[in-house]
């Protein structure tokens, strides 16, 4: 099976290395210092359950690559109009695409059902950039569960075991293309789960996203530092509450222990990726993780107050970095 990885950072990475090492010929969509180490080094993931070193082909132009069987987009938010424009080399007839991103993704009303059936969200996709190159027929939702980070260039470190992947259908079906996706994968040693409620578990990573996130970002400390607050873990709580009355109120249950949650929350020492670009100076995935979730509560008529605010400040904090422009 042929597999690209759009956008091979952290996240994609291990996926491509997990990929690589279960049999599938895997190639990688990266730029700059990580790219050329991973053309003349190989891609070196360190992860407690084993050590991956595999080699690949890397490159930053698609058109080098031909058809695939099937493309996973791991690229943050903001690189969805470079995605959009730079993916059609990639796509055979019926190659899917998995989009394995954090926060609302742009096909979410696709198939929904009910009132907002079909609704577009043009923040997420301007001048449907996305809609228009890839289409909804051939995506399919995913949400990683993994904590990572390239630690230099060509090389990603896992911090932990609970890595794991869940695919499914913006409509609900149990897919076979999904299943042919999730087959290397799983031989290369992570969990892969395919389901008929992509939606929920949008929810549940969302969930955690935002209960961390913003304060995260005006902080700038790692979640054991801020929960250290008790102010914080009650402020966090509430977030967990606002949103998901919001995911409620579209119809999705979001398959997360709250308290288990936090509890895990005060001893990690990861930094949410969306700090880990504060610090290093790219641009914030803001709109996806944190203003969706409160376009949609308007849109369904949940109040968010305690996000409404965290939000805003840390919209503020990211246009002072220059990182964001919304």
């Amino acid at each position: 099976m042929r597999v690209c990885v759009f956008g091979a950072g952290a996240i994609g990475g291990h996926l491509a290395a997990r990929l690589a090492t279960g049999g599938a010929e895997v190639s990688i969509i990266a730029r700059g210092a990580h790219l050329a180490a991973v053309q003349r080094n190989g891609l070196l993931v360190r992860a407690p359950d084993r050590e991956m070193h595999v080699r690949v082909a890397a490159t930053d132009d698609p058109r080098t690559l031909g058809p695939q069987d099937a493309v996973l987009v791991t690229a943050k938010a903001p690189a969805l109009p470079s995605v959009a424009a730079g993916i059609g080399p990639l796509l055979g007839p019926d190659t899917p695409v998995v989009f394995a991103m954090n926060g609302i993704p742009w096909w979410y009303f696709h198939a929904h059902g009910g009132a907002l059936d079909g609704r577009t969200l043009p923040k997420l996709d301007p001048g449907d950039a996305v809609r228009r190159a890839i289409g909804t027929a051939r995506s399919i939702g995913g949400v990683v569960y993994s904590a990572c980070a390239v630690v230099e260039p060509g090389v990603v470190a896992v911090e932990h075991n609970r890595n794991r992947l869940v695919l499914g259908e913006p409509d609900g079906t149990l897919s076979a293309r999904a299943e042919a996706i999730a087959a290397p994968l799983r031989a290369g040693g992570i969990r892969v789960d395919a389901t008929d409620r992509i939606r929920d578990w949008i929810w549940s990573k969302l969930l955690m996203n935002l209960s961390s996130g913003p304060v995260a970002v005006l902080t700038q400390s790692a979640p054991k530092d801020v929960y250290a607050e008790p102010a914080c873990i009650a402020a966090a709580r509430a977030i967990y509450a606002e949103a998901g009355a919001v995911a409620a109120a579209l119809g999705c249950t979001p398959q997360i222990d709250v308290e288990a949650q936090l509890g895990l929350s005060q001893s990690m020492t990861h930094k949410p990726s969306i700090l880990q670009d504060l610090e290093l100076g790219r641009p914030m995935e803001i709109d996806t993780i944190f203003d969706a979730p409160l376009e949609l509560a308007c849109m369904v008529g949940v109040p968010t107050p305690t996000l409404d605010l965290l939000v805003a400040l840390a919209k503020v904090r990211a246009r002072a970095a220059g990182l964001y422009g919304g």
